[in-house]
């Protein structure tokens, strides 16, 4: 189990590393610095956030975290969708793997919460 958890982990201080380079990728306009805000904060937040788990005070606070970097995901999900529709950046199909992966973390978040709140009751 706890090999999982470092795996965890070192997936989503890459994700936010991956979030970072689109992020400066993004034109200095009105809609980038927008978007390059709001993205920056959701898809780096998953990471700390985790951390944040291995250090919750019950299972209700453990679940809770799991919740924020769940929601985090998906909020970044929405702005790299948004990115690759408009495009923002020069060479939007380069985000299909990031979308794959982000698809990836939501679903081991998702699993993550019912498992807990299964060992909750």
């Amino acid at each position: 189990m706890t090999k999982q958890t470092y795996d965890l982990e070192g997936r989503l201080l890459a994700f936010s590393v991956r979030i970072i380079k689109i992020v400066e990728q993004l034109p200095n306009t009105r809609t980038g610095n927008h978007v390059a805000g709001q993205m920056l904060k959701s898809g780096t937040s998953p990471y700390p956030n985790h951390g944040e788990t291995q250090a919750a005070e019950s299972p209700k606070d453990f679940v809770h975290k799991l919740r924020i970097s769940l929601k985090e995901l998906r909020e970044t999900q929405r702005w790299l969708k948004l990115i690759q529709k408009v495009p923002l950046i020069k060479k939007p199909e380069l985000l299909n793997d990031l979308l794959d992966e982000t698809e990836e973390l939501i679903k081991i978040f998702v699993t993550s919460i019912k498992t807990a709140e299964k060992k909750k009751k």
